[in-house]
């Protein structure tokens, strides 16, 4: 049996050429994509102006919809240095550097640092380490390990200092010796 296949058409029976869109629909089109955008994951205005710069070089479209969604409460820098700022197991340094890389302004970032509680970060911290504490204890240095990973997670020194001291090293058979590399006199 022979399949009924059409021949590919030709170029006369192509669509025909689409007609430009008009400033309102290129302004309509640039909204629905920007919503579709903060609606996969919240972004920073400068997250969003780029995503949109790459969808239209019209300066006056980009701000028209940003300044469309900051209206309407969907576009909140200050939001975003708030839900980042909630994160668990990351501290100050890590949201600073991230806030940063989204393109929220200082001004935002400092506010959203000052909210930080320090005895909840010490917690989180150290909660962290009891987590890691099977794969830290491995190794030859364990204390340097955990200093590691807390300071790769935006913990700043002292109170990587203060979680480490709440850790019991006796039972993890590290010796006296090793708290030299913390800056400790013997």
């Amino acid at each position: 049996m022979r399949s009924s296949r059409k021949p590919p058409a030709s170029d006369s029976a192509a669509k025909p050429p689409a007609r430009p869109k008009t400033p309102d629909e290129q302004r309509t089109a640039l909204m629905e994509y920007a919503l579709r955008a903060l609606a996969q994951r919240s972004l920073s205005a400068a997250e969003l102006r780029g995503k949109l710069a790459k969808r239209s070089e019209d300066e006056t479209h980009i701000q028209h919809v940003l300044g469309r969604l900051t209206e309407l409460n969907y576009l909140d820098d200050a939001q975003v240095a708030r839900v980042e700022n909630q994160r668990r197991g990351i501290g100050a340094y890590r949201v600073r550097q991230r806030l940063k890389q989204r393109g929220v302004g200082e001004e935002i970032i400092q506010e959203a640092l000052q909210t930080r509680d320090p005895d909840e970060e010490l917690a989180q911290a150290s909660e962290l380490l009891q987590r890691r504490l099977s794969s830290i204890q491995r190794g030859k240095n364990p204390r340097a390990k955990a200093y590691g990973l807390l300071a790769r997670r935006g913990y700043g020194g002292d109170l990587i200092r203060r979680a480490l001291e709440g850790v019991n090293w006796a039972t993890l058979g590290d010796s006296e010796d090793d708290e030299r590399w913390l800056g400790e006199d013997e």
